[in-house]
Parts: structure tokens; sequence; C-alpha cells
């Protein structure tokens, strides 16, 4: 509680802030962010989605906003208001995954990825509280890049000036479900403050299909908050100091009444940035999260497992110099140090007595400390960039225990601890051809831990049983590309790339028995792919297109040969989104989202098919008087049934038709 309260109070007196340097002749200073990015940026896959872009989707949520990038996926394929929350890991290029994120997730510099389980809280990262959103495709080396497997998605919160001192916004839906959220942000000279919060509930809809409803089927229900604050000043003409503070709660019922699930968390970080001749940029972050979740038996629909407390914590920082070497040299050294602990308690259910069986006991640590350097060099049309990072990482105090109701010890197994290196790599290059074509290449490693989640935790979606596996490796990528950059016209750019990527010990959820499963190394995952884009403005209209056209499989050996060649769980082969925008007038804005995932499975063996979806949604925003406007959206416009789980042939399903109407202030 007493981090809650921190939190909070950091929030009142928060922001982020862009102040500008408007001297003659001076560079732009953005006050808020960290360092000018680096030129090698351009070298990799990269797609940037601005403002506009993140508060014009259909549902209000972050991840409709990154869904507009292709091949970015969610374990499944429901959001943050109708998922089991710890189904929300994060990953790029068809590279699959077991509900764990295989790309990282920064938040103003900060890893948001949960430090038990590995996925992220997309309810407590708010749209209107960012300004940009990069997403970098392909495995990286620089700060935190040991958990950047398949890329790197870097969300920017935004500064005072682009909020504006009061906005605001509060919408209903068709079904009595209600959004809102107020944010404040005062300026001052050389720095501001902005506090933000959201409260989001809703009834929700049916994820069952109706054939398949029974008395005890629920809603999926939910109601969420978050509050967030961040305090930016600038201290002299090079040195500023930005505070975040963050707390949240979500509460969800998933398929049947009882079936609850929670997770809260506060987080903390400050973070320094001089940008003297001597550029610095240092953080530091804490972060505390719990988890509960109550299993209720699809067949006798009683409480089989109650998952009442899973605390776990976050501590680290990193520190990046950059020397002055002249302006057609950049040289990032730097280091940085993660430390994630966490435990679960969990008491386990007969279905036929309701009597107590069991209560489980499982937890552990993990610590990773990185040291890294990266060279770019900029000469007339080529730039040259490359890095190399060296990680110590090491996974103790490994434990599961379970003990029945009288005292028993039916299991009680400490697992060794383990520590080693790890060295990961990558060199791009950057042709720009002519004013209209870039050229770009890149190969690079990567390297994933497994959680604390994966090593220790066994989990049941009944009547399917995962086991936990405390002798799993962390996973390794190696993957090249080629790609172009086009400015065609004027008004249309486009961009093409093709990449293979390799993932060896790819951890998954391998099928054993029917209802039997254990998390396990894969010999690998290969995945081969072409990523499409393009966007076009002529006048007030416009258009952002992304396609990702993968095919991806399982290597297997030994017990795993069986999968050899099948695609990875939840994996499509294609997918694609379009989104046309209109600006007709200043402050109104219409905008309809074509998306398409294509087919994919529930499972390793291929037998329980997700069918391919094909969505539309609407936005339009018209301006009423001042700074006020009415909002009405859509999702799902034609209603289609997006199927996002398959156990067996019962189904769950996806968001339907859902309208929206409401008030925005300050927009």
């Amino acid at each position: 509680m007493k981090y809650l309260l921190f939190a909070t109070a950091a929030a009142l007196c928060s922001a982020p802030a862009l102040a500008q340097e408007e001297n003659a002749g001076d560079p732009i200073i953005v006050l808020g962010e960290g360092l000018e990015d680096a030129p090698s940026v351009p070298a990799y896959s990269v797609i940037e989605l601005d403002r506009q872009q993140i508060i014009a989707t259909g549902s209000g949520t972050v991840e409709d906003a990154l869904g507009s990038v292709a091949g970015f996926q969610q374990f499944r394929r429901s959001d943050s208001r109708s998922s089991n929350p710890t189904a929300q890991g994060a990953t790029l290029r068809a590279l699959g995954g077991n509900a764990s994120s295989r790309a990282l997730v920064l938040l103003d510099g900060v890893p948001m990825v949960d430090p038990f389980f590995g996925y992220v809280p997309f309810n407590a990262l708010a749209p209107e509280r960012l300004s940009s959103i990069r997403v970098t495709r392909g495995g990286g080396s620089g700060p935190f890049g040991a958990g950047a497997l398949a890329g790197t998605i870097e969300l920017t919160s935004a500064d005072a000036a682009t909020l504006g001192l009061v906005s605001g916004q509060a919408l209903l839906n068709d079904r009595g479900g209600t959004q809102s959220s107020l944010t404040v942000a005062p300026q001052w000279d050389g720095g501001y403050a902005v506090a933000s919060g959201r409260f989001d509930r809703g009834k929700g809809f049916f994820t069952t299909p109706q054939a398949e409803r029974v008395p005890a089927t629920s809603r999926a229900s939910y109601e969420s908050w978050s509050i967030s604050g961040r305090a930016v000043q600038q201290l002299g003409d090079a040195l500023e100091v930005q505070v975040r503070g963050l707390a949240f709660e979500d509460n969800r019922t998933l398929r049947f009444e009882g079936a609850d699930s929670m997770i809260r968390g506060e987080d903390l970080s400050l973070r320094v940035v001089s940008r003297g001749a001597w550029q610095v940029d240092a953080l530091a972050y804490a972060q505390w999260r719990n988890f509960s979740n109550v299993v209720i038996s699809s067949t006798r629909f009683v409480r089989v497992l109650d998952q009442k407390d899973t605390p776990a914590s976050g501590y680290g920082g990193k520190i990046e110099v950059r020397p002055p070497l002249g302006t057609n040299h950049t040289l990032r050294l730097g280091a940085d140090y993660r430390s994630n602990e966490g435990d679960l308690f969990e008491d386990a259910y007969s279905a036929f007595s309701g009597n107590l069986t069991e209560n489980r006991f499982a937890g552990g640590s993990n610590m990773d400390l990185g040291f890294y350097a990266e060279h770019d060099w900029q000469y007339g049309p080529i730039t040259l960039t490359g890095g190399l990072r060296a990680d110590r990482y090491s996974i103790e105090n490994g434990f599961y225990r379970a003990v029945e109701p009288d005292g028993t010890v039916v299991t009680d197994e400490d697992f060794a601890d383990r520590s080693d290196w790890e060295v990961t790599w990558r060199a791009g290059a950057r042709l720009q051809i002519s004013r209209k074509l870039t050229l770009r290449g890149a190969a690079y490693s990567g390297f994933r831990l497994p959680t604390i989640n994966e090593l220790y935790r066994p989990f049941v979606v009944f009547p399917v049983v995962t086991q936990a596996n405390a002798a799993l490796e962390p996973e390794r990528l190696e993957g090249w590309e080629l790609g172009m950059d086009m400015q065609a016209a004027d008004w249309m750019h486009l961009s093409a790339t093709f990449f293979d990527n390799r993932v060896e010990n790819a951890i998954a959820n391998v099928t054993l028995e029917p209802n039997l499963r254990q998390r396990r190394n894969l010999d690998a995952i290969d995945a081969q792919g072409l990523e499409l884009g393009t966007r076009l403005a002529f006048g007030t209209f416009g258009l952002n297109a992304t396609l990702s056209l993968v095919a991806p499989e399982i290597e297997g050996t030994g017990p795993a040969s069986v999968l050899d060649g099948n695609l990875p769980p939840q994996t499509p082969t294609f997918a694609a989104s379009a989104t046309a925008t209109w600006q007709p007038a200043d402050g109104a804005l219409f905008a309809a989202t074509l998306r398409h995932v294509g087919r994919q499975y529930e499972s390793d063996q291929e037998t329980e098919p997700l069918p391919a979806a094909t969505t539309v949604d609407l936005f339009a925003q018209l301006p009423l008087f001042g700074a006020l406007s009415g909002v009405v959206r859509v999702e799902n416009l034609l209603d289609e049934t997006i199927v996002t789980r398959n156990s067996e042939g019962a189904l769950d399903l996806g968001e339907p038709q859902t309208f929206w109407i409401g008030l925005r202030y300050g927009f």
C-alpha cells in the first residue's frame, strides 16, 4: 500500500514535457525524452505511430494501435478487456510464444514486461498519455537488449505542450461499458508536470458461443483503473531530471461466474539526461506487481484452483555515455541491470467434493547485468553501425512445494542455481541511393531469459494442465534482413523488408498427452518473411498500411520430432492492416481501419484451428465548441466472428460489434 501511495503522490506532481530552446540557430531540445536518436535507427526495420494513429482507434486501447503494425501479436487475439492478463505477451515477426513477451516493451525507457510472468500490462498504458510509438523489428543489442529477441516497442509519453493544461474524455458503449480519463498538465519555465487518471468498466460480452453456454457462463466483465504522473525539470542548459510514477489495477471475469482474475502494479522511475559535450542518459526504476486468478471447472463449474497471491518485484537501471567524437561518429557505451523475483501461492480444490486438496508454493529470481557498445559512422550517403553486448545472467532460488491440508508434504523441490554469459551483436548499413531511394541491411543476434513463471509455475486452463520446467535454457535468436525505403512521390512513401530469423531453444508449451503440456525448449523456430508498408498523404486524406507474409515453422528432434515442420502455436502466416484518414477541418478527424489476421492454430499439434478474421473499425471526431469534441467509435463494424481460443472444439470469441459515443476535451 505504501508503494501505491508513493506512486499516487508522484502522479500528482508529475509529467511528460516538451520545452524548447528557441534561440536562433540552437537545436530544438525536447524535454522529457532521452538522448537524440542514434543514426543507426534507419538501418533497421522501423515503423513509427504518431499521436493521431494512437488515439484514433475503435477500442481506445494501446494494443489496438499496435495492431496497425502487421506482425505484432499477443499470445491470443483478445485485447486487455477480455483475455487472461498472463496471455498478453507481445511478439513480432511470427516468432510465436507461450504468452511471454519476445519483444522488449519500453515506456520512457523503462521495461514494462511483468517481472514474474513476462506479459505487458496494456490496460495501464493509456493511449491518450502517449505521443508516439516506435516499433523496431529484429533482435537488438542496445540498452535492455536482453529482452529484445523479436524487436523493441518504444512508447513515449506526451508532453504538457501536446496535452494542454486540461484534457479528458468520457465515452459509453452500447452494452453500458464506460471509458473515461482526465489529464492535468501545467507548464513552467524549464519544466512541467502531467497527472493523469483513467477508469474503464463494462459488463462485457459472452466470449462463449451461444450454443455452448450453460447457466454458469459469464460475460467477460472488466473494471480497470490507472493513475500516472510525470515531472520534468531542466537544470541549467544541458541537464534535466525526469520522475515518473504509475499505479494500476485490473479485474476481469472470463467464461464462467467466479472465474475472476486481478492484476495490480506500482512503478517508480528516475531518469537524468545530460546533453552536454559528453552526453549521458541514466535511469533507475522499481516495479511491484501482483496477480490472482480463480480457475473454474468447465465440466462441473466449480472452483478447482485459486491462484490467490503472486507477488513479484523488479528493479533495474541503465547508464549510457556518448563521448564527443565529431558529427560523423556516434559511440554509445553503456551498462544495464535487471533483477526480478516473485512467488506463487495457490490452493487446489476437488471438483467433486469442493474440499481443499493441496496448498502450492513456487518462486525464484533471475538477474541480468549487461554491458554494451555501439558505434555509428556516417560518411556522405552511407551509414554504418555495429554493436556488441555481453550479459551476465543468473537464475536462482527456484523452488516448488505442494502440501496437503493436513501438512503432508507431496512435493518439495529446490532447484539448482545457475549462471552464465551471453554475447550478442548487431550490425547494419544504410545507403542513400538518391533523394527518393534508400537501401538498408542488418544482421543481429539476441537472447531472452526464461521467466520465473516459465521455470517454476504450473497452470491449468481446465481441463488442460501445463507443467513448468526449471531446466529451461535461454532463447537465442540470430537473423538478418534486407530492406528498401522509397519516396515514390511527395505524397507516397513505400517500404519493404525481407527477413530471416531463427530462435534456438524457443520455449513453448509442448503437448505430452491430450490434457497435459509442459514448457520445453524446442530445437528452433525458423521464420522467413516479407514486410511491406506504405504511407500516403494528399491534402486532407491519408493512408497507412502494413502487410506481413511469413513462413514460420518449428524445428524439432527427439521428443519434439512430431512437431517438426508445424506452425508455432497462435501464429498466423499472413496479417495486414490499413487505416484511411480524413481531416476536413481543424479538430475534425474521420478514420477507418481494415485488418486481416490469417488462420492459425491453438496448439503445436495443428489440430485446433483459429479461422482467419477480417475486421473493420471506424472513428469520428467532430469539434462542437472550443476544445470540446464529439466522438463516435465502432469496433468490428461487420460483427466478424473472431475465434480466440479452441480447446478441443470449445471456443472463445473476441470483441463483437460495439458502438461507442462520447465527448473529448483538449484532444
